[in-house]
């Protein structure tokens, strides 16, 4: 670097409280562990940082890349050419409002720790989403959702920092605009706010959700309670390579890489016919206004790619088809050759596109 670019760094770091480092690498940051270098790297744990950084970006025109916990990302491995704003703004303040318990929870705490706070208070509404990797603030981002549970329907609102007004708001459920794997942070308003906190309203000696078949078959008609159902969420996220486990490289992934396709009744029909031809059903749920969510899963496999299928350095999961995994030694290129390899042939197979779930950082393929 330049002895003058040198001074004025050193210059724009004096006004600063936070630690602005340079060509950090990414991948160990994510689960995926692929991805190269961000050219500025920085943390926040108050909001002042997180308005730090932003300035911090907006003087030197840098783009900015907010990070929560790397468990939905596909990095470049050209990494990121601006600021990567690591997200750690901890806490998790509890009240009681009546029969409901509200929590609200920094952006930066893990969320599995969140969720077994909940559980460990008799509070009922999260427990089937336990074991998902990543941290609370990034929940609301794709309305995560596992095993007859959403996210959203336990968001009673979300603080954020507005970077088009510059104003620290509060966001009720319904401004989220929330939806099957999505909202307005990941659609119609996407990177224009930083999620700073998110209030959740849980039930108090509430019942356990079980409306997940797996979860069904796994009591069989015993009556379980909230840790109960945890307990047995995090087995067959395990069973499935969805829990992350130290060593072993099936949980190097970013979870399910594809949504399950939501069908029209045409399209529907279209598919179940092609199935059909093969001797086959194509599982599919009810999603509402007449259309239907089928498997991506099955697609997947129903169109030449078995569990531990290779592609080069890149795989897919041994224990689960909807899996990419980085085995070892891939790179990003990899995983989207074979991302694209697989949407290609589920194209060609039945007629439908398969859209990626997580978020791509840096100058990737996008579709």
């Amino acid at each position: 670097m330049p002895e003058r670019d040198i001074r004025e760094m050193l210059w724009q770091q004096s006004k600063l409280t936070m630690l602005i480092q340079e060509g950090v690498a990414l991948a160990p940051w994510t689960t995926l562990r692929v991805g190269g270098p961000a050219r500025y790297f920085a943390e926040a744990r108050s909001e002042e940082e997180v308005r730090e950084a932003v300035e911090f970006s907006r003087e030197r025109s840098l783009p900015l890349f907010v990070l929560g916990g790397g468990s939905n990302l596909v990095v470049a491995d050209a990494g990121w050419p601006g600021l990567v704003l690591k997200m750690s703004l901890a806490g998790v303040e509890v009240h009681a409002d009546g029969d409901r318990v509200v929590f609200d929870v920094g952006a930066g705490v893990v969320w599995d720790d969140f969720v077994a706070k909940a559980v460990g208070r008799n509070c009922a509404g999260i427990e089937c989403l336990s074991g998902i990797p990543g941290s609370t603030g990034g929940t609301p981002v794709q309305n995560v959702g596992a095993y007859g549970q959403e996210v959203s329907a336990t968001i009673e609102a979300v603080r954020v920092l507005d970077l088009k007004s510059d104003r620290v708001i509060e966001m009720d459920n319904a401004a989220c605009g929330f939806g099957y794997r999505a909202s307005i942070f990941n659609t119609a308003e996407r990177g224009r706010h930083i999620i700073l906190r998110v209030k959740f309203h849980l039930c108090e000696n509430g019942k356990p959700t079980l409306k997940y078949a797996d979860l069904q078959k796994h009591f069989d008609e015993k009556t379980p309670t909230l840790g109960d159902v945890r307990r047995a969420v995090c087995e067959i996220r395990r069973s499935k390579g969805m829990l992350i486990v130290p060593g072993d490289p099936d949980s190097r992934s970013v979870g399910s890489f594809f949504k399950n396709p939501v069908l029209s009744e045409v399209q529907f029909d279209d598919v179940s016919s092609r199935a059909g031809a093969r001797g086959f059903e194509i599982p599919n749920y009810p999603a509402g206004d007449g259309q239907h969510k089928v498997s991506a899963a099955w697609l997947v496999e129903h169109s030449g790619f078995s569990k531990g299928y290779r592609l080069g350095a890149a795989g897919i999961s041994h224990k689960h088809a909807l899996a990419l995994v980085n085995p070892g030694e891939a790179t990003a290129a990899d995983i989207i050759q074979l991302k694209s390899e697989i949407q290609m042939r589920v194209g060609e197979e039945w007629g439908l596109f398969l859209e990626p779930e997580p978020v791509f950082v840096g100058a990737l393929e996008r579709t």
